[in-house]
């Protein structure tokens, strides 16, 4: 498996942030993350590449993966070989961009996006909203843990599940069958970014589980 573990990945909103991004990156990082997104999309080209630069050093202090969601060109300016394409975005073009090396993800909303999945053009795919989240209220329906079930039967690579992602449903999110968990809001609020951390990676190492629902 190719994806960074231990497989939770931190998605950035400065929108959101409570404290400054890069505090809450090396705390983050510091309680144990070594997987973040940078994912800033409505910044100017140029600024997105500073601000990865910017981050990139605090990532290799703790020997993380630093992504940057949004375009493969703007990835490989900033100095990284990781990148996360939208739903929409051209994998086998980013392929081409990054080389065969990257880390190389992809937005997904249902099982038939996820069957479409080359695996030898993408690593994995993140897919959501897996819960209703306050995040991006209104981002399309909750796939829910059954929506979340089939998108991983299809999927032919490992499934991230992102949106209302909590240590307390963790454990029903890996029953299903997905490799990891993205988180955005809930660290990004937080006053203690490193506590949520610790919790969300308690609960993946745990794998507490529930029965699912008939």
């Amino acid at each position: 498996m190719r994806i960074p573990q231990p497989p939770l990945l931190l998605v950035t909103d400065r929108a959101q942030a409570r404290l400054p991004l890069g505090e809450i990156v090396a705390r983050a990082c510091a309680a144990g993350c070594r997987w973040v997104s940078l994912r800033e999309k409505d910044l100017p080209a140029e600024e997105q590449i500073a601000l990865a630069q910017a981050l990139m050093p605090i990532a290799q202090r703790y020997d993380a993966r630093l992504t940057l969601h949004g375009d493969a060109a703007h990835a490989r300016a900033a100095g990284l070989d990781n990148v996360h394409l939208a739903a929409t975005g051209d994998a086998a073009a980013a392929r081409v961009t990054l080389g065969a090396q990257a880390i190389l993800g992809i937005s997904i909303h249902s099982a038939a996006e996820a069957g479409a999945l080359h695996p030898a053009v993408v690593d994995y795919a993140i897919a959501g909203p897996a819960y209703l989240t306050a995040s991006k209220p209104g981002y399309g329906p909750a796939l829910g843990l059954h929506g979340l079930a089939r998108i991983c039967r299809a999927a032919p690579v490992p499934v991230i599940a992102i949106g209302g992602i909590e240590p307390e449903n963790v454990g029903d999110v890996i029953k299903v069958g997905v490799a990891g968990i993205a988180v955005m809001g809930s660290v990004m609020r937080s006053a203690e970014p490193d506590k949520t951390i610790k919790d969300l990676l308690a609960a993946l190492a745990c794998r507490r589980v529930k029965p699912l629902p008939a």
